[in-house]
C-alpha cells in the first residue's frame, strides 16, 4: 500500500471519528436564541461608498438652460436621499408640535428625506427659516435635531421618528426601513419594513402613516399585502402605492410588474385597483397620476393614467429610444420631472419632460455631467434630486460602519469591502476589498492597521483555527466549473508589520474551481467547494498539505453545493445548496457532518428562493446568513445597481428556529460572518477611503443603439 493511500486512510478515520471541539477563548450565551454575542460584519453592493446627499435647482432659469446654481441642501453626514416637500395644512400642525411661533418665525418650507445615519434608512425633516431668523423652540429636543446654516437660511434637521413615531408597541419591531415620506393631512404617510410577514419570499413592505399630533402610526396597507412607492395626492385624501397584490413578488430584480392601487390616507380604506403594470406613482392632481413601467418595446417610459375614470385611460408620455422612469409630477404647469438613461451615455439624469411641446430639457447634466442623479421631486419653485456629494463634504467612508443592532450584546457592522472573517481570537478581520482594490487585507477589529497580505482577484476569506493562516479562493468569482480557481493559504497573516513581501503562501489545490474554504476547528482539514467532475460539490482535504495530503470527496450529485462553513465545535458543516431544483438559482442552507452522515436541509425561502453564506457563531448554536426571505424592500430602479435587491441578513438557531432579520434597506446584503469580542461603535478609528461615486447604475439600464448590453448572472 503505497504513502498517498495510507495518508488519506489516515485522514478519513480522523474525520469519521470527528474532530474536537475548539477551547474558546471568551465567553458565548445563547441559551434562549436572544442573549447572544460577538460582532457581526457583512458587505453591501455599493452602499459604502454612495455618500449621496439631495441637492436642488431654481426652476425658472431651466427653461433658459443658463445661471443654474445647484443648492446642497442636507448635511453631508451618512447617507440622505429620496427628499419631498410638504405641503397642507399639516404644517402648521407639526410647526406646533415643535413649539415654533410661526408667526415670529416664518417657515419658507419644510423637506421631509430619508437618512442612514444609523444604519437604517429613517424618515428625517429639514425645516427652512425665512429671513435667517433665529429658530424659537423652547421645549426642542436637542438630542434629535440640528440647526445647519445653508444659503443665509436657518435649517432645523429633525428625525422625524425620534420625535413623533409611537414608542412601546410590542408587535412592532424598533428597527426597520423608512421611505418615500409625503404629508397627508395631519399625517406623515411612507413606506416601512416594521411588519413581519408570516410567508417567505414576501416583502415586508407596507404603506404607514404617522399621525403629527398624537404620534399613532397605523397600517394602511392590508395584512398580507406589500406596497411600495407611496404618493400623495394634493388633497391628502388618497395614495398610491405600487402592489403586487395577492401575486406577491416572483424574485424580479427589474420590473416588479407591480400595480397601481388607491386607497384612503386616512385608514387605507376604498382600496381599489387604478392602473395595471406600473409604479413609482405621482399625482398632478387628485384625477391624474403619472407612473412608469417597462414598455413592450424594451424602453422604460412615463405613462399618464386618469384615476376617477371607470376604466383608467392609460397614455404613454416619453417616447422610446430613452429611458425615463422615477417620474415626479408638477402642479403647477405641463411638465414632469423623470430621470433618464441614454443610450450611449454613461450617466443617469434628471431631466425636464414638456408635457406640450413632447421635448426633453435637461437638467443635471448643465450641472454635474459626470454623477448619477436619482429619484426627483419638485415644489412650485425647485427641483430636487439626490446624487453622491463625492470629495465635497464628508469625503471618508469608514472601512467598518455600525448598523443600528436589534440585539444589545451582538455589534452589527458593514464593511467596505467582502467576505470578512474573524481571527480565532475575534481581534483581527480579513476580508476583500472593493473590485478596485484586487487582494486579501486584514486589520484590526477597530479598523485600523489595515495591510495587503495577497495580491490577484481573490474571493472568500477565512482563518485558521490553530495558525496564523487565512485560506482564500484566488481567481475570478461567479465562473463555470472548469474555470481555474485555487484554495490559497496565506501564511503569517496575523504578524501585525509584516510586509507582503514576507508573506508566504500555498497552493493547496490542483484542477478544477475550488472556492469557500473553511479549516475544521482543530486546525488539521479544510473543506471547499469544488467544480473538478463538472458538479460544484463540497470536499475536504489535508489544512497543511492540499490535495498531496489526502482529498475526500463529502457530498456528490448534479447540482452546485457551495459557500460551506464548519461549525468551531467541529459537529457541522453548513451549505448553500440548490439540489432541490437544480439550475433554478434557488439555495437553501442544508447541514451534513463531517464524516458524510446527518445531511439535512435547516432553512430555504420557498423552493425558488435563496439562503446562502451561512456562518456559525461561535458556539456553534446560532448562524448568520444572507435570503431573499423578506422579498425586495424598494423599487429597483429607484436605487443603484444591485445584483441580488432582496439580499437581507438574518440570523437563526442551528435547527432553522428563532429566525431574525437584522438588515433592512434597498441594497443586496451578504457575506456575513460572526466574531466573538463585541465592539463598540466608540472603538472604530473611522479609517477608510475617500468616497470616490464609483458604483454602478443599474446594468440592464446600458443600451448601445438602443439595445441592452449584457445581464449579471450570480
Amino acid at each position: 500500500m503505497d504513502s498517498y493511500v495510507i495518508r488519506f486512510l489516515l485522514i478519513l478515520i480522523i474525520v469519521l471519528l470527528r474532530v474536537a471541539p475548539f477551547n474558546s477563548l471568551y465567553a458565548f450565551a445563547s441559551a434562549d436564541g436572544r442573549n447572544l454575542q460577538g460582532t457581526l460584519a457583512f458587505a453591501s453592493v455599493g452602499r459604502a461608498h454612495y455618500a449621496f446627499d439631495i441637492y436642488t435647482l431654481p426652476l425658472q432659469p431651466l427653461r433658459f438652460s443658463t445661471n443654474l446654481e445647484e443648492t446642497l441642501v442636507t448635511d453631508g453626514e451618512s447617507v440622505n436621499h429620496n427628499g419631498q416637500y410638504l405641503q397642507g395644512p399639516g404644517i402648521q400642525t407639526l410647526m406646533h408640535r415643535l413649539n415654533i411661533n410661526t408667526t415670529s418665525t416664518p417657515v419658507e418650507n419644510v423637506m421631509a428625506f430619508v437618512s442612514e445615519r444609523d444604519g437604517f434608512p429613517e424618515l428625517y425633516l429639514n425645516i427652512y427659516l425665512k429671513d435667517n431668523l433665529p429658530l424659537l423652540a423652547e421645549k426642542a429636543e436637542e438630542n434629535s435635531r440640528r440647526e445647519a446654516l445653508e444659503d443665509g437660511k436657518r435649517c432645523l434637521t429633525i428625525n422625524f421618528g425620534g420625535v413623533f413615531e409611537e414608542k412601546g408597541k410590542k408587535d412592532m419591531p424598533d428597527l426597520s426601513m423608512k421611505d418615500r415620506p409625503s404629508m397627508a393631512g395631519n399625517s406623515m404617510v411612507y413606506v416601512s419594513t416594521r411588519g413581519q410577514t408570516k410567508a417567505s419570499r414576501k416583502s415586508w413592505a407596507a404603506v404607514y402613516s404617522t399621525s403629527i399630533k398624537t404620534g399613532r402610526t397605523r397600517r394602511l396597507t392590508p395584512d398580507g399585502i406589500a406596497d411600495l412607492s407611496p404618493a400623495v395626492s394634493p388633497s391628502g385624501e388618497w395614495v398610491m402605492a405600487a402592489s403586487a397584490g395577492e401575486r406577491g413578488w416572483q424574485g424580479e430584480i427589474r420590473d416588479l410588474e407591480t400595480d397601481l392601487y388607491v386607497f384612503r390616507a386616512s385608514d387605507g380604506s376604498g382600496r381599489r385597483l387604478v392602473v395595471k403594470h406600473g409604479g413609482w406613482p405621482s399625482w398632478a392632481d387628485d384625477n391624474t397620476v403619472f407612473f412608469h413601467r417597462q414598455a413592450e418595446d424594451g424602453w422604460w417610459s412615463v405613462y399618464r393614467a386618469s384615476v376617477n375614470s371607470s376604466s383608467a385611460l392609460v397614455e404613454r408620455i416619453t417616447p422610446p429610444g430613452i429611458d425615463a422612469f422615477t417620474p415626479a409630477a408638477s402642479r403647477t404647469g405641463p411638465w414632469i420631472a423623470v430621470a433618464t438613461r441614454r443610450p450611449g451615455h454613461d450617466y443617469r439624469h434628471i431631466e425636464i419632460f414638456d408635457l406640450l411641446k413632447k421635448k426633453f430639457i435637461q437638467v443635471t447634466r448643465l450641472v454635474s455631467p459626470n454623477s448619477h442623479h436619482y429619484n426627483p421631486f419638485v415644489s412650485s419653485d425647485r427641483i430636487g434630486y439626490h446624487r453622491c456629494r463625492g470629495g465635497h463634504v464628508g469625503n471618508r467612508v469608514p472601512v467598518l460602519e455600525q448598523i443600528r443592532s436589534p440585539l444589545p450584546s451582538l455589534s452589527l457592522f458593514r464593511i467596505d469591502g467582502s467576505f470578512p472573517s474573524f481571527s480565532p481570537d475575534g481581534s483581527l478581520i480579513a476580508y476583500i476589498p472593493n473590485i478596485e482594490y484586487s487582494g486579501v487585507y486584514v486589520m484590526r477589529l477597530d479598523g485600523s492597521g489595515r495591510r495587503k497580505i495577497f495580491s490577484g482577484a481573490a474571493f472568500g476569506t477565512a482563518w485558521d483555527w490553530k495558525r496564523g493562516v487565512v485560506y482564500t479562493s484566488a481567481g475570478p468569482g461567479f465562473e463555470t466549473e472548469t474555470t481555474t480557481v485555487d484554495i490559497v493559504a496565506i501564511y503569517n497573516a496575523d504578524r501585525e508589520g509584516t510586509s507582503e513581501s514576507e508573506i508566504s503562501y500555498k497552493t493547496l489545490t490542483k484542477e478544477g474551481n475550488n472556492a469557500f474554504p473553511s479549516p475544521s476547528p482543530d486546525g488539521k482539514f479544510v473543506v471547499f467547494r469544488s467544480g473538478r467532475t463538472g458538479h460544484k460539490n463540497l470536499y475536504i482535504m489535508d489544512a497543511e498539505e492540499g490535495e498531496e495530503g489526502g482529498l475526500w470527496q463529502l457530498t456528490e450529485g448534479p447540482w452546485t453545493d457551495t459557500m460551506c462553513n464548519w461549525s468551531p465545535d467541529g459537529e457541522w458543516i453548513a451549505f448553500a445548496s440548490d439540489r432541490d431544483s437544480p439550475g433554478s438559482g434557488g439555495f437553501a442552507m442544508y447541514f451534513i457532518h463531517p464524516n458524510g452522515t446527518g445531511l439535512h436541509r435547516v432553512l430555504n425561502s420557498s423552493t425558488a428562493g435563496r439562503v446562502n453564506h451561512p456562518w456559525f457563531s461561535p458556539d456553534s448554536k446560532s448562524l448568520v446568513f444572507t435570503s431573499d426571505y423578506a422579498g425586495v424592500s424598494a423599487e429597483p430602479i429607484s436605487v443603484p445597481h444591485q445584483f441580488q435587491p432582496y439580499g437581507e441578513i438574518f440570523m437563526a438557531r442551528v435547527d432553522g428556529s428563532e429566525l431574525q432579520r437584522l438588515t433592512h434597506n434597498a441594497y443586496e446584503d451578504g457575506t456575513p460572518s460572526w466574531g466573538r469580542i463585541f465592539i463598540a461603535a466608540s472603538d472604530l478609528t473611522g479609517e477608510g477611503e475617500s468616497v470616490k461615486c464609483d458604483f454602478d447604475d443599474d446594468h440592464w439600464l446600458q443600451r448601445m443603439n438602443g439595445e441592452s448590453v449584457g445581464s449579471v448572472s450570480c
